[in-house]
């Protein structure tokens, strides 16, 4: 399967690793051939034999996860475990200093409150005095911890100490040139899991491709592609078959939920799921990945059960 250029279009060697190498989210790849992309493996290749605390930043979809198991892969401890925990939900059950071995991966630091920041620099305080080689934290966030710590909202020990080392991946827009062979990519992974004979992609998709913001970055990608592939005629995934906004559409101002008097979180809620619900044409399984909830949560909440406890 290949996707179809024209013949002008310079063809460039993809640099990095592919999702099917490693144990890693199922939604992303790792590959690119743009220069910030080159810029970052090299510095994860430089870094990941020594290094034992470090921040790992971008927006929602970016890779983030995928990215601190590419370090894992070639870190001391790769034949360890690689745990993934929520940070807030980390430092409630078991962040005893102690007992911090192997590779852990937190996610979404920058959603800690104040006490479970002052939790977390205590953690950070007693991996100084242990041995190195025992144990590797990465923190993950969408913000950047340095920029929080300027606007007061996080710990400015905690995000100069998480941000020693940092990896900021790019956005998806700021990067547009590995936007074809991502999409190879991720094609190549769909059709195998689906068993389909190899699909491309024809005159004018790779254009609206390149033309969409990608807000969702990656992980957007890849749910247009899968639903692109399900969609496919002859092999061929046509610019009708992607599931994305045209120019107009995109311009066009979000439409704001009807007033219904009731201004609770729950009625809020439940008019977002609606309306990204009516954007994704109906299509359940395409707007709970957008919501990044999941489905039983998306049925609850169409359902008019309440969703925040009491």
């Amino acid at each position: 399967m290949r996707i179809m250029h024209s013949a002008a279009q310079p063809q460039a060697q993809p640099f990095g690793i592919k999702l099917a190498d490693l144990d890693a989210e199922p939604a992303l790849q790792f590959v690119g051939v743009s220069a910030v992309w080159h810029k970052l493996l090299m510095q994860a290749e430089m870094a990941a034999p020594h290094v034992q605390l470090a921040a790992i930043e971008g927006e929602h979809g970016t890779g983030k996860q995928t990215l601190a198991r590419y370090l894992f892969s070639r870190s001391p401890l790769a034949g360890s475990s690689f745990q993934r925990r929520d940070a807030r939900e980390w430092l409630v059950t078991d962040a005893d200093p102690s007992t911090l071995a192997g590779f852990t991966y937190l996610d979404r630091v920058d959603l800690l409150a104040p006490p479970g920041q002052g939790l977390l620099l205590g953690v950070l305080k007693a991996m100084q005095d242990r041995p190195p080689g025992r144990a590797v934290l990465l923190a993950s966030s969408q913000i950047s911890l340095r920029q929080m710590a300027g606007q007061g909202l996080l710990l400015p020990d905690l995000a100069f100490r998480l941000s020693a080392v940092r990896f900021a991946i790019p956005p998806l827009r700021l990067r547009r040139e590995d936007i074809a062979p991502l999409a190879q990519s991720l094609l190549d992974r769909l059709c195998n899991r689906y068993q389909q004979r190899p699909v491309s992609l024809g005159a004018g998709a790779l254009a609206r491709l390149l033309q969409h913001p990608w807000p969702g970055n990656v992980r957007e990608l890849a749910s247009v592609l899968e639903a692109a592939l399900l969609e496919a005629d002859n092999g061929v995934i046509r610019p009708c078959d992607l599931n994305l906004p045209t120019a107009n559409e995109a311009l066009a101002p979000e439409p704001q939920p009807a007033h219904t008097g009731d201004l609770s979180l729950d009625a809020i809620i439940r008019h977002h799921v609606q309306y990204v619900l009516d954007v994704n044409r109906g299509n359940k399984l395409r707007a709970a990945r957008q919501l990044q909830i999941s489905r039983s949560t998306l049925y609850r909440i169409l359902a008019n059960q309440t969703i925040l406890a009491n």
